[in-house]
């Protein structure tokens, strides 16, 4: 069965804009039956056999380093084959992929809930999160102990902040959550490279908990974080986001990969110095990835990914409450939404329903 790209007008806004880093153009899913039954849910398969859905392109939200295990373990163990896929392409980041979702150059995002919900607010996007795998998100202002020491929001009042064009609405939306105006923090762009921090062009530096700012303490320096989710911004990070049309007529596809992708998790938790030895030897290769940090990124990241909730209900959902939690954060952010018109936990519904074995 042949792919084809469904194509859709939209209008780009400036958080669009600013995402679209994506290299070159990918395959849509292939425009297969709709059927969501248990079947197909249940790992790709259908009444009439296996399921076919040919190439599907995921839109990573950053480097192939190990915060990708759990798609790198799916890839590898043949899940997604099983599942129905001739192959899923991997797309290195940064980016928060919505500006790709909507363009039809990826199928899957992983993005945040900010990023998104700006999107959906700002711009009507037609995007929509089906699950998480960070059920708190890593975002955090990096400072240097020694230096700004930027441990309360009220400490970022004067002080000079390195912010990545694709984080500029995360870091807005942490001034207004804590009532600081934005004219009294002064933003100065920067790329992904903490070495601005550290050679004191900023100081403070949007980062992540289980990557640059693990790097900056390997390199000698004491650290101090200022997490987002502690802060006024607890927010879902690393969602797989999708298309309103995606979630209408591929809904099939999409079970199958999100089945895929649990499997592939669970095996990354399990044995983590496996899934970080496969990465380095296969998807991260051309990186020269340390083994000692992704390790530490690996021990940091499964706080984020595993909670009570994930035990009860499985990996990726999101609680009523944490949805709620999501909204009222951007919210503070002046983007007024219904879990409505942000999630859509349907389909690991459906999932689970057919896979409960996979839960816990």
């Amino acid at each position: 069965m042949q792919n084809t790209l469904r194509s859709r007008r939209s209008h780009r806004s400036r958080v669009l804009a600013l995402t679209s880093v994506v290299a070159g153009a990918a395959l849509a899913l292939s425009a297969c039956s709709n059927s969501s039954d248990d079947d197909a849910a249940a790992g790709g398969s259908t009444a009439s056999g296996p399921a076919d859905y040919g190439d599907l392109a995921v839109q990573l939200s950053w480097i192939k380093n190990s915060e990708f295990l759990g798609e790198y373990m799916a890839d590898t163990n043949g899940y997604y084959k099983d599942a129905g896929f001739s192959k899923v392409n991997l797309v290195a980041g940064p980016s928060t992929g919505v500006a790709e979702l909507v363009s039809k150059k990826a199928d899957v995002a992983l993005s945040d809930a900010v990023s998104v919900g700006t999107a959906v607010a700002n711009e009507d996007a037609p995007v929509k999160i089906i699950g998480t795998t960070y059920q708190k998100n890593p975002f955090t202002v990096l400072s240097l102990k020694d230096g700004a020491n930027i441990s309360t929001p009220q400490d970022l009042v004067g002080k000079k902040i390195g912010v990545q064009d694709s984080n500029l609405s995360l870091f807005q939306a942490l001034l207004a959550a804590n009532g600081i105006d934005k004219s009294k923090v002064t933003v100065v762009p920067v790329q992904y490279d903490p070495s601005v921090l550290t050679n004191g062009e900023v100081d403070g530096y949007i980062a992540y908990l289980t990557n640059e700012s693990i790097i900056v303490e390997n390199e000698g320096h004491a650290v101090t974080n200022l997490p987002f989710a502690d802060n006024g911004l607890p927010f879902v990070a690393e969602t797989f986001t999708v298309t309103d049309d995606s979630i209408k007529n591929d809904r099939a596809e999409l079970e199958a990969f999100l089945t895929a992708e649990i499997k592939g998790w669970k095996d990354a938790l399990k044995d983590p110095a496996g899934a970080i030895a496969v990465d380095q030897k296969s998807y991260g290769q051309d990186l020269k990835l340390d083994a000692k940090t992704e390790a530490q990124s690996a021990d940091a990241q499964a706080k984020l990914i595993e909670s009570d909730d994930t035990t009860t209900n499985g990996l990726f959902t999101i609680s009523d409450e944490l949805q709620q939690e999501t909204l009222k954060s951007l919210e503070g952010a002046g983007l007024k939404l219904e879990a409505s018109d942000l999630f859509d936990m349907s389909l690991l519904d459906d999932v689970y329903k057919a896979h409960p074995e996979l839960k816990g």
